[in-house]
């Protein structure tokens, strides 16, 4: 199906019809934050199902019913589609814990007045469009890819679901009061999942000893979270999701992006990327060296 039968737009940007209602839209203008929320900040692929993971067992002290009770999306609902105008959130005890795909420009009003905390995960993106990529061939619900240099090009312009990843990350960059966004990388936390718990729960004013963070970083190693069927979206229906050609949770890896795209394709990535991300003078952590150079 196509973007005109399975997307809307709002704000310029692709939402899914299904699930971002004009009533779920409204609701997220209207939605009142408090000052100790917490919200998980993504453009999609880029480790939000593991953030929905590692903030909850780090509030609640490492208890595991935190992430065994609750599949992730009632335990950190996203606030702009349907099912959370039903979850009565302004009736849960505070810290409430909430996760957007929206970019920053789209957050009601509420957010920029209250100023909950944010914790941002950022991703390579060519490891985003990987991933992306193989979702769109298991998801009945998004348009199909298509040749992957035709939706290599849909990516790059932003012709995607929730938009433009360069929007995106430059928005969230750019916004003010940086002091209550937390900015961490996918790749730092493959790279030292304990010590980005314990910087995550420092951050979130959650003291915690070293063996509680250890045993909340071993859980949400990726092989071990996995075979969470509270975390792995395996309740999901198989005709919205076929995991016979891929699994939600599929590899959890970085520079996957090297087995996807061909060498054309990865200089024409780096060339719409330093063309898009010239003004942009933050440091990633992630370990390709033409994108380092890039943002130098």
């Amino acid at each position: 199906m196509s973007e005109a039968e399975l997307y809307t737009q709002h704000k310029e940007v692709y939402l899914l019809s299904g699930l971002h209602t004009p009533q779920s839209l409204q609701y997220f203008e209207d939605f009142t934050f408090r000052h100790d929320d917490i919200i998980i900040v993504t453009y999609p692929k880029s480790g939000t199902t593991w953030m929905q993971e590692i903030v909850p067992l780090i509030m609640s002290g490492g208890d595991p019913a935190s992430v065994e009770s609750l599949h992730n999306w009632d335990r950190v609902p996203w606030l702009e589609i349907y099912s959370s105008c039903n979850l009565e959130l302004e009736k849960r005890p505070s810290p409430r814990m909430f996760a957007t795909h929206f970019q920053y420009k789209m957050m009601p009003r509420s957010f920029f007045e209250v100023k909950p905390k944010v914790i941002y995960v950022m991703r390579n993106p060519k490891d985003v469009f990987t991933s992306y990529l193989h979702y769109s061939k298991v998801a009945s619900f998004l348009v199909n890819p298509g040749p992957q240099r035709e939706f290599l090009q849909k990516f790059l312009d932003g012709k995607v679901l929730h938009g433009s990843w360069f929007d995106h990350i430059k928005g969230w960059l750019n916004a003010e009061d940086k002091d209550r966004i937390m900015y961490i990388s996918y790749e730092e936390m493959i790279t030292d999942l304990k010590d980005s718990v314990a910087r995550i729960a420092q951050y979130l004013e959650k003291p915690l000893d070293a063996e509680v963070i250890e045993k909340i970083a071993d859980r949400c190693l990726f092989e071990n979270m996995k075979k969470n069927k509270m975390s792995n979206y395996s309740a999901v229906p198989s005709e919205l999701m076929d995991r016979t050609k891929s699994e939600f949770l599929r590899k959890g890896i970085t520079g996957d992006w090297k087995n996807q795209l061909t060498v054309a394709e990865a200089e024409y990535f780096d060339t719409v990327y330093k063309d898009k991300m010239k003004d942009v003078k933050y440091k990633f952590v992630w370990d390709q060296n033409e994108l380092d150079e890039h943002t130098g």
